[in-house]
């Protein structure tokens, strides 16, 4: 018994062993079939999404086959065969993500198919990958919205959705996703704001939604992000403030807010940012100071607040942020001087400071900015001289300081910056020479000196800038000549010498300038011949060389120079055949030969110009006929041949030119009718036919150019009637048909040409009286001598000021110009009436004022027989009868006007001065009047019946469309008023305090009623005997009619001068408005 237990005992072990063993391999059996499955799952799933990607993406994946998925291209399995990591980026795969089952890959770490081609939607399954730490889908063209399910990956670290075109909103949930490090979503087309969430994630170091289209404001939450170190916002339509909050992000070292709608100031909390390495706030709505705070950045490197509405002074403190190497503070308003401190940024590499409001001068500390590779101070109010110490900064590129005030000389330190390849100093006061030094400057290929005052001669070392393409000296006092070395300047494409002083022949050297492809040298005294290979190389697009002494041909080079735009040679002694030295010009928009030595015809081939808006040839010896091609070139907006030997008909088919804008043929042969096809050019504002030997009726059609504004038909031999029709062109301001055979009478017609300033019709045969131009009150020159014209001269402007010569050799014209019969006047059949106890006077000028001239005068009449006692006796003892009092029922007016003022009830008032009252009445006869009712005053004292007298004094003596009409007056002891006619829009002063009315009131109509007030004036002081002057212009004394024209109103404070004594006057008028005295 004793030996056998133990031989037991190991047999019980053993089958416990047998059976553990068996149940081991049972485990492992089931494992291996599991595992087995999964990885057939996934391949199955990737294999299926193969198949749904396009032909050439299935052979990229050609590697994709078989049962096991670890060894495909792309794919990285785990230590259990599943995958783990899908990684397909850049490798020009083209599909959708939508047949990818992502619950078979519950094992997926990474997910990277970025920089490819795939399109739709996100799947919402795509959120069932919860152990999915990297998701880069950026580079696409997925679209459709982010799906709310991304916000389930819980685990994920990084999500890179950059580059795609979504639309929609970035999920409100985002903030959920509490391990996020990194977020890129820019460039997608996003709409709504940022989400308040983001503020949750605590662990985010880099958020990047930049170029999104997001809206609202910068969430206040974003304080919260503690471990941040890059914020890109920018390129957005983010608005409001920047938050406070942001002083928070301790760790921050980049801020992109750029290219944005913010407002407000640089939040003061900036200066807690100790890290900060980039801030880019540019292109924002920021206002107020750049903060002193700022200077504690340190660590910066970059600053960016161009294009913002910034003003105060640049701080002293931003020479602390020494490590600073881009400073751009440009297109802000930023004033005061540029602070010496700004020596300290010894890294600073680029500085830009222009479109500001700076001033002072350049301070000399600039030149201890050794690495500086740029400088940009352009168009601001710098002044004081270009400190010497700029050679100091040998890396300088470039240099522009354009549109100051600098002035002193151009320091010859220049020439140490040897690495420079722009320089612009133009539109400053610099004066003196251009240094010799500057010929140092051999990497130069842009030097615009221009708009100075720069004197002496070109220096010859400017040869040595052999790099140069631009070279712009205009607008100076250069002398000399051009010095012969600029034909070392072959890549030279830009020669601008415009405007100075220079002379002497061209050097022969400029031909080898073959690059050029703007030569200005106008306004100059240049002699002898332009160069002759100024196009060899066909490159020229612009010539300009007038008001010149050139002489000679047109360089042989133009020929065949297909690459012309514009040229401009006027005011020269050129001569030559232009019918053989020019060529056809596919492109050319612009030139102009005029006054020239230029003989030969005008050639067909300008109808081949097709770009052509330009045409100008006028002073020169032209000969033959206008060819009929040229109506081909049908872009022509100017066509200038006058002063030429042009000869025959002006061919029908020019009326093919529709944008025609001027037409110039003066001076000429040019014979036979006026096409009526001219009538086509109706954007025609300019038709010179004068001095030619047109014949015929001048055609009705020209009425239809309505927006002709210069119209000369002079000189030529027209006959009868002017055309009534011209009366319809509204905006014509000169018409000559002078020198002609026109016979008849002025058509009435042409009185609607209110605009005409110069009218000249003398040397016709035109006859009857001027009434037509009675309107025409914008008219300064007229000239109607040599007719057969008779009856008095208009009440207007134009013949205020005319001359005996501009009237003579006429049939009967009378008045007041010296030479001329002054014309009987309406006074001699006035009428007295004295004595009266009440006045009450009316001044009729049509049926309706007659009808309430009647009613007045009944009232005057009715007073008389009831009082004795005389309430006004200067006014009647005077023993002048001013007004012609005519028999109508006054009574029946005086009762109108208090029924319909209701007694002067305020309901009606429209307006109060210090003399009195305006009110609106309505007669019973529908008339609107205007009533000014003076203020009472005890005994008939006081400035109220002064105004009362000298307001009927001066305005029954003159009459002018722009000057109120009187229509009567009554003087009683319970009233005294004046009628006038009703002026619907009211005063200037009301309809500028109304912004509407403002608007519609435009500058155009504002001009016309300056021009209004001005003729009404001039009236009253030269045409008035005695002259009289108003002494109280103000906006609110100018009324307008329902057609804005101009009313001078309210003649209380007017005096009527004696030209025979000395006239003073005491200070009457309004305060703002009166002359300083």
């Amino acid at each position: 018994m004793v030996l056998l237990f133990p031989t037991f005992q190991s047999m019980k072990l053993l089958s416990l062993w047998l059976l553990l063993l068996v149940m081991a391999n049972s485990v492992h059996a089931a494992l291996s079939s599991s595992l087995s499955s999964l990885q057939h799952t996934e391949a199955n799933a990737l294999l299926k999404w193969k198949a749904s990607l396009d032909n050439p993406s299935q052979t990229l994946l050609s590697s994709w086959h078989g049962n096991s998925s670890c060894n495909w291209l792309g794919i990285s399995c785990d230590y259990s065969g599943s995958v783990s990591n899908i990684n397909l980026t850049n490798i020009g795969l083209s599909g959708t993500l939508q047949t990818l089952n992502f619950s078979t890959l519950p094992n997926i770490l990474t997910l990277d198919i970025s920089l490819n081609s795939f399109s739709g939607c996100i799947p919402p399954q795509i959120g069932v990958l919860s152990k999915l730490t990297h998701l880069d889908l950026s580079h696409n063209h997925l679209t459709g919205p982010i799906p709310s399910e991304i916000t389930h990956l819980v685990s994920l670290d990084i999500l890179y959705l950059a580059n795609n075109v979504f639309n929609g909103s970035i999920p409100e949930e985002i903030g959920e996703l509490r391990n996020l490090r990194e977020i890129s979503i820019v460039s997608a087309i996003l709409t709504g704001t940022i989400p308040n969430s983001i503020g949750k994630l605590s662990f985010l170091s880099n958020l990047y939604l930049g170029n999104c289209s997001l809206s609202g404001s910068i969430p206040k939450s974003i304080g919260n992000l503690s471990s941040l170190l890059s914020l890109d916002f920018s390129l957005n339509n983010l608005y409001g403030l920047i938050p406070h909050e942001i002083g928070n992000l301790s760790n921050l070292q980049i801020l992109a807010v750029g290219g944005n709608n913010l407002h407000g100031s640089i939040p003061h909390e900036i200066g807690k940012l100790r890290n900060l390495n980039a801030i880019y706030m540019n292109e924002n709505r920021l206002s107020s100071n750049i903060p002193v705070e700022i200077g504690k950045l340190v660590n910066l490197s970059r600053l960016w607040v161009f294009n913002n509405n910034l003003s105060g002074s640049i701080p002293q403190e931003i020479g602390m942020m020494t490590n600073l190497e881009e400073l751009d503070l440009s297109k802000n308003s930023l004033s005061g001087t540029i602070p010496f401190t700004i020596g300290n940024l010894s890294k600073l590499v680029y500085l830009y400071m222009y479109d500001n409001h700076l001033s002072g001068s350049i301070p000399n500390e600039v030149g201890k900015l050794h690495f500086l590779k740029t400088i940009q101070l352009l168009h601001n109010n710098l002044s004081g001289s270009i400190p010497s110490s700029i050679g100091n900064l040998v890396n300088l590129e470039s240099i522009f300081l354009q549109g100051n005030k600098l002035s002193g000389t151009i320091p010859s330190t220049i020439g140490h910056l040897t690495k420079l390849t722009a320089l612009d100093l133009s539109q400053n006061s610099l004066s003196d020479t251009i240094p010799s030094t500057i010929g140092n400057l051999t990497k130069l290929t842009t030097l615009d000196l221009s708009q100075n005052s720069l004197s002496g001669t070109i220096p010859s070392t400017i040869g040595n800038l052999i790099k140069l393409t631009t070279l712009e000296l205009s607008l100076n006092s250069l002398t000399g000549t051009i010095p012969s070395t600029i034909g070392n300047l072959t890549n030279l494409t830009n020669l601008i010498l415009l405007s100075n002083k220079l002379g002497g022949f061209i050097p022969m050297e400029m031909n080898m300038l073959h690059n050029l492809e703007i030569l200005q040298l106008y306004d100059n005294n240049f002699i002898g011949h332009l160069p002759h290979n100024i196009c060899y190389s066909g490159k020229l697009t612009k010539l300009s060389a007038n008001r010149n002494y050139f002489t000679g041909p047109l360089p042989k080079s133009l020929k065949n120079c297909s690459n012309l735009i514009r040229v401009v040679l006027q005011q020269n002694n050129l001569t030559g055949n232009i019918t053989e030295d020019l060529g056809v010009y596919p492109i050319l928009d612009y030139i102009d030969l005029s006054e020239n030595n230029f003989y030969g015809h005008l050639s067909p081939n300008w109808g081949k110009c097709h770009n052509l808006t330009s045409l100008k040839i006028s002073n020169n010896n032209l000969s033959g006929s206008i060819p009929a091609e040229l109506s081909q070139a049908t872009n022509l907006h100017v066509l200038q041949l006058s002063s030429n030997h042009l000869t025959g008909n002006i061919p029908e088919d020019l009326g093919n030119l529709t944008y025609l804008i001027k037409l110039s043929l003066n001076i000429n042969n040019l014979s036979g009718n006026v096409p009526k096809k001219i009538a086509s050019l109706q954007s025609l504002d300019t038709l010179e036919l004068g001095a030619n030997s047109f014949s015929g009726l001048i055609p009705n059609q020209l009425g239809n150019l309505v927006n002709l504004l210069h119209l000369n038909l002079s000189q030529n031999k027209f006959r009868e009637n002017i055309p009534s029709e011209f009366g319809k062109l509204k905006y014509l301001r000169s018409l000559d048909l002078s020198m002609n055979i026109l016979s008849g009478k002025i058509p009435p017609m042409l009185g609607e040409l209110k605009r005409l300033e110069t009218l000249n019709l003398s040397h016709n045969h035109l006859s009857g009286d001027l009434s037509s131009l009675d309107d025409m009150i914008s008219l300064t020159f007229v000239d109607i001598s040599y007719n057969q014209l008779q009856g008095p001269l208009p009440d207007i402007p134009g013949f205020h000021m005319a001359t005996i010569e501009a009237l003579r050799n006429n049939k009967g014209l009378c008045g007041n110009v010296s030479g001329l019969e002054p014309c009987p006047t309406s006074r001699d059949k006035s009428q007295n009436h004295n004595n009266n106890n009440v006045i009450l006077v009316i001044l009729p000028t049509s049926l309706g004022i007659f009808m309430l001239g009647l009613f007045v005068f009944g009232v005057s009449y009715h007073l008389c027989r009831r009082s004795k006692t005389k309430e006004h006796p200067d006014v009647e003892s005077s023993g002048q009868n001013l007004f012609e009092i005519w028999s109508f029922d006054g009574k029946m007016v005086y009762e109108n006007i208090i029924e319909a003022t209701e007694e002067f009830d305020n309901k009606h008032l429209i307006g109060v001065g210090g003399q009195g009252s305006v009110y609106k009445a309505e007669l019973q006869t529908n008339q609107i009047v205007a009533v000014k009712k003076f203020h009472s005053v005890q005994n008939g004292e006081g400035s109220s019946v002064k105004a009362f007298k000298s307001e009927i004094q001066a305005l029954t003596e003159i009459r002018h469309r722009n000057i109120v009409r009187l229509y009567g007056f009554c003087s009683h002891s319970r009233f005294s008023f004046l009628v006038y006619e009703f002026l619907e829009k009211g005063s200037i002063d009301n309809i500028l305090k109304d912004d509407e009315q403002a608007i519609a009131f435009n500058w155009n109509m504002r001009i016309d009623a300056i021009k209004g007030v001005a003729n009404a004036l001039c009236y009253m002081h030269h045409d008035c005997s005695p002259p009289i002057v108003h002494r109280d212009i103000s906006s609110k004394n100018v009324l307008l009619n329902l057609e804005y024209v101009a009313h001078l109103s309210d003649f209380g404070t007017a005096k009527l001068l004696n030209p025979n004594s000395t006239n003073w006057t005491s200070f009457v008028g309004t305060f703002g408005y009166a002359a300083p005295g």
